[in-house]
């Protein structure tokens, strides 16, 4: 804490990334001056909503899509999208175990949550080392007793990466258990770009390693809390790079149209997948880049292929759990 100023004088204190200054007329006790810097600085904060790790992405227009790149992804237009949350940081391995051991491995409609069996799989139920060993894909789940009879463990060292292998029907349950949704390719593109044009969540300089996780060999994620420096306009993180992520919205041509027909995704169709993934190079990096998979690919998880949960609900300034 600085010192108490002087008579005429003026004095800085900062509170994390907030700098204020105080100047006062007269002389003062040193506790009329901390009233005064405690208001300052309370006054003084302004950034982005959050709510315990997901972030506030308010009402209005922004431009989607790109006149340089695919017939899929042209024409560069504006879209309009109501105010929404979005999750800083994909959903990790470590809380994918714990959404499996309390709701299991397959969904209501038989579809698999996640490729328990896939090489790429880095969480793994306890007692269950035959079902990597001699995968059966009709097997119900990988254990007798699924979910709660044995446990889901993640291997050391990949608890805080991104999940893999998670299908979409298994992104979608994880984040309605959440109470939450996957969001919008729209909803997606404009948590990235902000409201300019920008190519990439952290503005125009081209992809990085201090900026996003790319360019890399098979199944080299990161956690994705490690490079603030690409964060997007609204604060998430992670956005391009290190796992391309499943969204809610089906496969349709530009412009987008929420009421279309296309939100949201219902199992028919291609379903669209956003952002990009460690093995990307990094010339394929761009916020308005879309990807799909029909159906056979949604039932699948990949090692390329994570997500985030989004909510319109109104959570205010306060939120349940940190992520």
């Amino acid at each position: 804490m600085a010192a108490v100023p002087a008579a005429g004088a003026c004095s800085d204190a900062r509170a994390g990334s907030v700098l204020v200054t105080v100047c006062y007329k007269g002389a003062m006790s040193r506790g009329r001056w901390l009233g005064l810097v405690v208001i300052a600085l309370a006054l003084g904060v302004r950034a982005p909503a959050l709510a315990d790790g997901i972030m506030l992405v308010q009402a209005g227009a922004f431009w989607m899509g790109r006149d340089d790149g695919p017939a899929e992804e042209r024409p560069l237009h504006r879209v309009y999208v109501r105010d929404y949350w979005i999750e800083r940081h994909k959903v990790t391995n470590a809380e994918f175990a714990a959404f499996l051991d309390a709701q299991g491995a397959v969904a209501e409609g038989g579809q698999r949550r996640y490729d328990w069996d896939d090489a790429d799989a880095r969480i793994h139920q306890v007692g269950c080392t035959a079902a990597r060993s001699t995968p059966d894909r009709r097997a119900p789940e990988p254990c007798a007793g699924a979910p709660t009879a044995n446990p889901w463990v993640v291997e050391g060292g990949f608890e805080r990466h991104p999940a893999v292998e998670v299908s979409w029907f298994g992104a979608r349950d994880f984040c309605a258990w959440r109470g939450r949704r996957l969001p919008s390719e729209a909803e997606w593109e404009k948590a990235a770009r902000g409201d300019d044009k920008r190519p990439y969540p952290w503005g125009d300089a081209p992809p990085a390693p201090e900026l996003a996780v790319f360019g890399r060999g098979h199944d080299a994620t990161e956690p994705g809390d490690g490079r603030p420096l690409g964060t997007s306009p609204y604060r998430v993180e992670d956005l391009l790079g290190n796992l391309r992520e499943w969204t809610s919205s089906a496969l349709r041509a530009y412009p987008y149209r929420a009421d279309d027909g296309r939100e949201p995704f219902t199992g028919a169709g291609r379903v669209v997948v956003r952002g990009a993934s460690h093995d990307d190079a990094a010339g394929t990096l761009h916020v308005a880049t879309r990807r799909s998979y029909d159906r056979r690919g949604a039932t699948a998880g990949h090692h390329a292929v994570g997500f985030r949960c989004a909510t319109s609900e109104d959570l205010g300034e306060v939120a349940p759990g940190r992520r």
